[in-house]
């Protein structure tokens, strides 16, 4: 079984309510994965602690990842996309990625932008890469283009902007990603779209989820 969560930010006491997760199951996390921050021997011995977990844990790079860490790991093909296995069974889904998991098609774009980020120091507490290129935008298109179109599932770390009003959260940047996400609804065929950005736990008719909290699986 494929289940969805939203943000972990480093808190190990959040995987105590995946307890009824199997072996063989795959846990996606929508962003903000931060286990990947300072490189304690703190942090270390948490992620080692996770590899040892039945299931695989998945995510999406978010707005709060140490990302001259994360891209220490090589990348290599994982179930049908480029992806960076991390130690065992932790997986990092890369941007604009199809993914063929339990036979569900899953495309994955993660970054976003950090509505705070004058206030950090870029380096320790903020990245410029949580922002998605234009390329890695191109090759997302490209990906989708290879499927038709069409797949079961989206998994994002930030929300269509189209959806601001019902999630009642002010976007202060336009991004090229949320141009692109638009194109996404008009142009691709998909069952449900999950983003984690929000930190809510709710449904926007018909398609969309902000999910925090929840395990949902994908059925």
């Amino acid at each position: 079984m494929i289940y969805v969560t939203g943000d972990t930010h480093g808190d190990i006491s959040r995987f105590k309510a995946m307890r009824k997760l199997r072996r063989g199951d795959t846990l996606i996390i929508c962003g903000d994965f931060g286990f990947f921050w300072d490189d304690s021997r703190k942090e270390r011995a948490v992620l080692r602690k996770l590899a040892r977990k039945k299931y695989t844990v998945a995510f999406i790079d978010g707005c709060h990842e140490n990302f001259d860490i994360l891209e220490r790991f090589p990348v290599t093909e994982w179930n049908g996309g480029k992806a960076r296995i991390i130690n065992g069974n932790i997986v990092h889904l890369m941007r604009g990625q199809v993914y063929t998991i339990e036979g569900k098609k899953i495309f994955t774009f993660g970054g976003g932008h950090s509505q705070d980020f004058e206030f950090r120091n870029e380096g320790t507490k903020w990245w410029k890469r949580e922002q998605p290129t234009h390329e890695e935008i191109r090759e997302a298109i490209r990906n989708l283009e290879e499927h038709e179109n069409c797949v079961d599932y989206i998994i994002t770390h930030e929300p269509p902007v189209s959806l601001k009003e019902c999630l009642n959260v002010d976007v202060l940047q336009r991004l090229e990603v949320h141009a692109f996400f638009e194109d996404i609804i008009k142009a691709c065929t998909f069952r449900k779209w999950f983003f984690g950005k929000c930190h809510i736990d709710k449904h926007i008719p018909i398609k969309f989820y902000a999910v925090f909290n929840n395990v949902t699986p994908l059925k």
